[in-house]
């Protein structure tokens, strides 16, 4: 099979810092479905992982958001059949989506929505995982909720289908969303945001001026140096839920108000096997339900074409770059 490999973590503008190359074609284990994958979404993570990578032995496939058509499955399959449209968004010590063909475990895929194509679902597993997660698992809210959460980093990826699913799911809890120029506030009021504040500004006056109170719980993309700030902002006995690195971050400032700090990290359950990897599936499948009723739409902004090493290198740029909004995907 055809895929485009990491071999070396080297800058994105040098051809080598992503390769062509032809590897055997993978064989499904008992869970696997073997998924002839159709688009590949490119997320922080793949950059990453290219950027930091040693010098390999092996070449590694990298992306984990895809969607395609399962062409044959495992002996210990019992969720999907050949011939059927999926989506999921993979795991961190296996090979990837950037490529002609890819295992996945059945239990972290679900049925792509037949109302979207491909590249437009590729756009959204990793971060629809992420975002239910944060807002279910971790902050433990439900649709009885009631109060408001700030949402730092809203127009990434994660932030865009989170909006949304606060919007469709939790009627009562209001969203103060970050963006830092009009159209960017512009997309996240789309989303169902319901005030703006600048992160880049005054993020503190910003988000008391629209919740004077403060708020009951933070998301945050971009947590770096933010303690203070968040530990002004939060209630007594608010949480954050934090998807990026531990930098910069004193919790002893949580400590008064006795405010909770959680972790997201999509990967947990297939990573390391729980018992309960089959709730990504279980999720996968909800959204996709909301995305045929209409209620979620996809978060793909940008969409690359040509299924090659120098397609992905300029998703990674573009990715790289800070400055995209939503989702980046590449689609044969």
């Amino acid at each position: 099979m055809h895929a485009i490999a990491l071999t070396e973590g080297l800058p994105v503008d040098d051809e080598r810092s992503l390769v062509d190359v032809e590897l055997p074609d993978p064989v499904p284990a008992p869970h696997d479905l073997l998924i002839e994958v159709r688009a590949a979404s490119v997320n922080p993570v793949d950059v990453k992982q290219r950027a930091s990578s040693p010098a390999l032995a092996a070449p590694r496939v990298l992306g984990f958001d895809g969607a395609g058509v399962v062409r044959a499955i495992g002996s210990a399959v019992t969720l999907f059949r050949p011939g059927d449209e999926v989506w999921w968004a993979g795991q961190l010590d296996r090979q990837g989506s950037d490529a002609d063909l890819q295992l996945v475990d059945e239990r972290i895929v679900g049925r792509k929505p037949s109302s979207l194509g491909f590249a437009e679902a590729a756009a959204l597993p990793l971060t629809t995982i992420t975002a239910w997660e944060s807002l279910f698992d971790k902050l433990r809210l439900d649709a009885s909720s009631e109060g408001a959460l700030l949402v730092v980093g809203a127009t990434g990826g994660v932030g865009s289908i989170l909006l949304q699913l606060v919007r469709e799911l939790l009627p009562g809890v209001r969203t103060v969303a970050t963006a830092s120029n009009p159209e960017n506030a512009q997309w996240v009021r789309s989303l169902g945001a319901s005030a703006v504040a600048n992160h880049h500004g005054d993020l503190v006056g910003d988000t008391l001026a629209a919740e004077p109170d403060g708020v009951d719980w933070i998301f945050s993309a971009h947590s770096a140096g933010r303690s203070e700030d968040f530990a002004r902002l939060l209630k007594p006995f608010g949480g954050v839920v934090a998807i990026d690195n531990a930098q910069q971050i004193d919790l002893d400032t949580f400590k008064p108000k006795s405010l909770s700090w959680h972790w997201e990290f999509m990967f947990t359950r297939p990573v390391q096997r729980t018992p309960d990897m089959v709730k990504q599936h279980e999720l996968l499948d909800a959204v996709a339900d909301l995305v045929d009723a209409g209620r979620i739409t996809t978060t793909l902004q940008t969409t690359l074409r040509g299924w090659d090493a120098a397609a992905f290198r300029e998703a990674h740029r573009l990715v790289e770059s800070g400055r995209t909004v939503g989702k980046v995907v590449v689609e044969r």
